[in-house]
């Protein structure tokens, strides 16, 4: 039997090689030299990369906030109060008296009105912190996806997030969304720091800031919770034991860091504070189970406010079904990459079945698509109300997925299994891109040209680069030059036309009209002329007598679309004139049976009755309904006003014997009645009816 001898080597020959100073080197020095220069490398175009991104991402958000000036009237009015008193600031009142609650808990208004309380109160006071909490949300993602990832994933990440057109909108409007997606992207950082080492104060925190985001949008927030909790009690490093004791310990700081303001509002006697909006029987609880809570998944209760409501979903963003967030209404605001994310979240974790427990790419793809599923499922099937600018909360879960699905390709690209699935998800990205912007196929047609060439660019650069040759390099280049092109193109131009157009109401919608969803009653809004004298604000379509807006009946926008398209739904700001609608010659749509607003204006012989003697009166007039209310409000430079039956009459639980107490008490000045009810028909026949700026308007006093 043959026997295999190794060859006998001299020492001479077993030694390392010698460095270019002729001093040995063991091979982890030379090894560490090298990733050393690598690391620089990285470090020179890693640093002006991401200040790129964030500066841009900061000059887009920022450039012209305050063109939509009071964006949703609902919530600048709270804002506003929040300047003018510490009370109103800490309930979230509408009015600075706190009569009534906003429909949500105070957590975005508390930075905005900090803000208006540092520089006065002003567009740009109350939308630039929205602006920032977009640019952190952006960074907080890239750091989240680097550090497993790298710096390219992370800046794929940043940017998708940064163009997706819905939080192009949202992070310049003042609406809840802004503050409670920079929160959940807060937490996932905090996760995928706390599943790199088990440690509890990093899953406390992550806790902690979802019980923050619940502050600023209630229930919304804890739909991260599954994903969030699966991925840690499945691969943090450690044991069952402590798995599920870091768990436990991350909820319990959910629970308290979301739960104090609830709790105190519970405990305080109903005389001591505010109403509370959207609870008919004035109970926090039951606005977060009920208004915001099961009406939203199963529909009932009143229209829609700022974001709130019950049934009527379908109204506003399509039929509930499996398509519903690629319908026409919802489609353009953030699904352009959702098919991407969705195969990322297939393939990778088809590609993870067999890794360890604690395989990182594994749990980041629980974490990130439970939030994308649960989510989606949520506001695909719910019955309620689902507007077309919650998909904002999708944005970062696909912008993640579509970053470690990159990644994992880019690992994988001698493969010709990763070039087929490459090729799978540029046509899917380029064919549904296209549609999307076919809907809206008198802006800018040329764009769907640029997709399409692009998505044949790209799949022909693919197949060359997959052959061996001198080319195959500079295909791969080519290749991902035309990925990127096809994946962005959309979203970036929507993104600039929604930058670049105003938005106003309680509905806003990013990108340009598509053809067969705009209109309907609501779709004009016009404003309130304030900060210096330029009229603005945003008034909620009514819904009252009319029911619900039909599908797509969308917020104002308007403004220089992209290269001079014209932007969507109308006109923002609109000339002061004389009200017009509503019983009693209100303002139009106002009152109990709706949010109001429409077509409405303040006229300055109204404002300056309002203003007379300001400081004599608790609330220097009461209407029916938070919009109308909040209009008299901003118009008058937050002069309280009381609105009687909140946003859709399921408010502010006013009996007619405590009105007629604060009335007899001097606590009111005037009342202008907008709908029949049993204190507009008490007012009718114990005052005397008058004409202001033609508004009928009653003085309590005389």
């Amino acid at each position: 039997m043959a026997v295999s001898r190794t060859p006998h080597r001299t020492a001479t020959e077993l030694e390392p090689p010698m460095s270019t100073l002729d001093s040995p080197l063991p091979k982890f020095a030379m090894r560490s030299r090298r990733h050393g220069r690598e690391r620089a490398a990285e470090a020179r175009w890693v640093r002006p990369a991401v200040f790129a991104l964030l500066a841009l991402t900061a000059l887009a958000y920022l450039w012209n906030v305050g063109a939509s000036g009071d964006a949703n009237s609902f919530y600048a009015a709270a804002v506003q109060a929040g300047t003018k008193s510490w009370k109103a600031f800490f309930f979230g009142s509408l009015d600075s008296s706190s009569f009534i609650t906003t429909d949500k808990p105070p957590a975005s208004i508390w930075l905005m009105a900090l803000s208006g309380r540092i520089f006065g109160f002003s567009s740009w006071s109350m939308l630039v912190p929205q602006a920032l909490e977009g640019v952190a949300a952006v960074g907080l993602l890239y750091a989240g996806i680097r550090r497993w990832y790298g710096p390219a994933a992370g800046l794929v990440a940043g940017a998708a997030l940064a163009l997706t057109p819905v939080a192009a909108l949202m992070f310049r409007f003042n609406n809840p969304d802004a503050l409670l997606i920079m929160l959940l992207v807060a937490s996932a950082y905090c996760l995928t720091r706390a599943l790199e080492h088990a440690g509890t104060r990093w899953i406390v925190a992550t806790g902690a800031l979802i019980g923050f985001a619940f502050l600023a949008k209630m229930g919304q927030a804890f739909l991260v919770v599954p994903g969030f909790g699966l991925a840690y009690l499945i691969a943090a490093p450690t044991t069952l034991r402590r798995r599920i004791g870091g768990a436990l310990a991350g909820l319990a700081a959910l629970v308290v860091s979301g739960g104090w303001w609830v709790a105190i509002v519970a405990l305080l006697p109903a005389s001591s504070r505010p109403f509370i909006d959207g609870s008919p029987d004035n109970n926090i609880f039951n606005l977060i189970f009920g208004y915001n809570g099961l009406q939203r998944l199963f529909g009932g209760g009143g229209g829609p406010a700022g974001g709130g409501g019950g049934g009527g979903g379908g109204n506003f963003s399509g039929s509930t079904g499996t398509l519903r967030l690629f319908n026409d209404l919802m489609g353009a605001q953030a699904s352009w990459l959702l098919p991407a994310a969705l195969v990322a979240l297939a393939g990778g974790l088809w590609l993870t079945r067999r890794a360890p427990r604690t395989d990182r790419t594994r749990a980041a793809l629980i974490a990130w698509g439970g939030w994308l599923l649960v989510t989606a499922a949520v506001f695909s099937y719910s019955q309620g109300v689902i507007h077309t600018y919650y998909t904002v909360a999708l944005a970062p879960a696909i912008a993640a997925l579509v970053a470690i699905g990159a990644s994992l390709v880019w690992q994988r690209r001698d493969s010709v299994r990763a070039h087929a699935i490459t090729g799978a998800v540029v046509i899917a990205t380029g064919v549904w891109s296209y549609v999307l912007l076919d809907r809206a196929s008198g802006w800018q047609p040329w764009l769907r040209v640029v997709v399409l060439a692009a998505t044949a660019v790209a799949l022909a650069a693919l197949a060359a680069s997959a052959r061996p040759g001198p080319l195959a390099r500079r295909s791969g280049l080519v290749a991902i030059i035309a990925a990127l092109i096809v994946a962005f193109t959309g979203p970036a131009a929507y993104a600039v036309q929604t930058l670049t157009s105003t938005h106003a109401g309680s509905i806003p919608s990013a990108g340009p009209t598509v053809a067969g969803t705009a209109g309907g009653p609501g779709g004009l809004a016009r404003g309130v002329g304030r900060f210096g004298g330029r009229a603005r604000g945003s008034f909620n379509p009514p819904v009252g007598a009319g029911g619900a807006p039909p599908a797509g009946a969308g917020a104002a926008s308007t403004g220089p679309a992209l290269f001079g398209g014209p932007g969507a739904g109308g006109t923002a700001n609109a000339a002061l004139g004389r009200p017009s609608g509503g019983p009693g010659g209100g303002l139009a749509g106002g009152g109990f049976g709706g949010g109001g607003g429409g077509t409405a204006s303040v006229s300055s012989a109204l404002v300056r009755a309002l203003e007379a003697d300001e400081a004599a009166y608790r609330w220097v007039a009461a209407t029916s309904g938070s919009s109308t209310a909040a209009a008299y409000e901003l118009a008058s430079n937050g002069a309280p006003v009381m609105a009687l039956g909140g946003f859709n009459g399921n408010g502010g639980d006013l009996s007619l014997a405590r009105f007629i107490a604060y009335v007899r008490a001097g606590e009111v000045h005037y009342f202008i009645a907008s709908t029949t009810s049993a204190i507009t028909t008490w007012v009718e026949q114990h005052f005397s009816a008058e004409t202001i700026g033609g508004v009928t308007v009653y003085d309590l006093h005389r």
